[in-house]
């Protein structure tokens, strides 16, 4: 009787017969002719670099016992790395898997160790511990295949699963620090991004402000550059035409923009000038920032 899950392997004397599926089969009485059953469809399961809790291996429920031998790795930088991988498989091939492996066991866990060296010895530390777990499972997975394809074990792989990788238990305080420096890294480039997100587009602003004010300062210093010499031409003509007329116009306007920025004034002839006696202004004298010397002789200031 074959059952579900299983096939039968039919030797005689000794030497494979035939595959049988589930269901009852006859076969010649022994020793003439032998049948084993493996069950093809259970997912069996290879830890490298630890031991999960096992009754039949004297570990307490819930626990699990490291195998630095296994799992101590050197990567392509050549740093150390603690890797714990865990490998399931299935049989694929009855024949195979019965009668060209006599360890099925040991050879996939042996195969599974080197495969995984193999793949984190091409990988950096970094891309172990952080961004690559997933194309290095996918890689050994490929390999620890290609291994046993090799060995025609009759055994297929259907996960391969980086159950804990960190670095060597001497050196993890190390680790910590340098994955806090590169935070702090992180950190402060994205502060002075920022900042140089903020500063740069107020610095071209105020060069664009300075541009336009500049602009306009030099049309306004053409434009009226131009007016004057326009004026001056047109003062020109009109002194060619009249130069004593012009010439006391262009006094008289001038003495007019003289005293138009002047305080108070008067204006007195030379006679008036002689006969109007000088005073002394002491009322203006006594103003903020203005002050009378005093003689030092007080009798003769008296």
């Amino acid at each position: 009787i074959v059952n579900p899950a299983e096939v039968g392997v039919v030797q005689r004397f000794g030497a494979f017969t035939r595959i049988t599926q589930s269901g009852p089969h006859y076969h010649l009485p022994y020793p003439i002719e032998s049948v084993k059953t493996p069950n093809v469809t259970e997912i069996r399961r290879i830890e490298v670099g630890f031991r999960s809790s096992d009754t039949t291996r004297g570990l307490a429920q819930g626990s699990y016992r490291k195998m630095p031998k296994e799992s101590l790795m050197l990567t392509g930088d050549e740093n150390i790395v603690d890797v714990q991988v865990i490998v399931q498989y299935r049989i694929k091939e009855a024949q195979n898997f019965l009668f060209n492996i006599t360890q099925p066991e040991k050879t996939v866990k042996d195969a599974a160790e080197a495969a995984i060296r193999d793949v984190v010895g091409n990988n950096e530390i970094e891309a172990v511990l952080t961004a690559q777990k997933f194309e290095i499972q996918n890689q050994t997975r490929s390999l620890l295949q290609e291994i046993l394809d090799s060995y025609n074990s009759g055994m297929q792989v259907t996960a391969v699963k980086l159950q804990d990788v960190h670095p060597p238990q001497d050196v993890t305080d190390a680790f910590k620090d340098v994955a806090s420096a590169r935070e702090d890294r992180s950190r402060l480039i994205n502060q002075a991004a920022g900042y140089r997100n903020d500063i740069i587009p107020k610095a071209r602003g105020r060069v664009a402000s300075m541009l336009n004010e500049a602009e306009a300062y030099k049309e306004s210093k053409i434009r009226q550059a131009k007016g004057e010499s326009v004026r001056f031409l047109k003062l020109w003509e009109q002194y060619q035409l009249a130069q004593d007329v012009t010439r006391k116009r262009l006094y008289l306007e001038a003495m007019e923009a003289v005293f138009s920025k002047s305080g108070a004034k008067m204006l007195l002839t030379n006679q008036a000038a002689d006969q109007i006696v000088p005073y002394l202004p002491l009322d203006q004298l006594q103003r903020p920032g203005m002050g009378v010397r005093k003689n030092q002789n007080s009798a003769e200031s008296k």
